[in-house]
């Protein structure tokens, strides 16, 4: 059985989008984030750098959100949630995960813990306000992504996992003064994303509220 470490809304949402999506038995199993569960022992021998989420499956233990999408995908490529191995549209999508992981996802971290690069309330607004400007002008990727083949997904015509990546950081952005939402193409992806049941059964597990996106 699988077991996916979680908490509502965080990194985690995209592998628990993704089990949902292949159809797998698993069990989530929440981390008290707020009770300093992250940094007990227990947790840390799950994940040295103390960060959400952990799939633990048999023997096997793996945390870092694209390696255990990867991972999942690459044991169920029947689900075609991925393009072939080899193809270019592969390459596309590697291109996608590695953007969105090591691009859009340590900028949405900067401006929600952007404490952890400042000390001074006045230098910490700043940072926080950078990373929001910055995160702002890679959502414009996406859009124009959207926008230059004219499909559903931002990959094309098929949905993959890339997409329940890109709806998570999306998400994370509803608060901004430009949310993601306010892109018309964008917006519009996101509703497309949404309005699927995997992600819909994700959401209510999690308890998630409005807004969602």
């Amino acid at each position: 059985m699988i077991q996916l470490h979680y908490s509502p809304g965080t990194a985690s949402m995209t592998p628990h989008i993704l089990l949902e999506e292949l159809g797998l038995p698993f069990t989530l199993i929440e981390v008290d984030q707020a009770g300093g569960e992250l940094d007990s022992p227990a947790y840390r021998r799950l994940n040295p750098n103390g960060l959400i989420p952990v799939l633990a499956e048999g023997d096997l233990v793996l945390y870092e959100t694209a390696a255990i999408c990867l991972h999942l995908l690459d044991n169920h490529p029947a689900a075609g949630l991925a393009p072939l191995p080899g193809s270019v549209e592969r390459a596309h999508f590697y291109k996608w995960l590695s953007w969105l992981s090591t691009t859009l996802q340590p900028t949405m971290i900067a401006y929600f813990y952007a404490s952890r690069w400042a000390d001074e309330p006045a230098a910490i607004a700043q940072v926080k306000a950078h990373a929001e400007q910055k995160a702002t002008n890679l959502l414009q990727q996406l859009e124009d992504q959207l926008a230059g083949h004219g499909q559903a997904w931002l990959l094309g015509d098929r949905f993959s996992a890339v997409d329940i990546y890109a709806f998570m950081l999306c998400r994370w952005t509803r608060n901004f003064s430009r949310p993601a939402r306010s892109l018309p193409r964008l917006g519009e992806y996101l509703q497309r994303v949404l309005a699927r049941p995997a992600v819909q059964r994700a959401i209510a597990r999690e308890g998630l509220q409005a807004p969602l996106v």
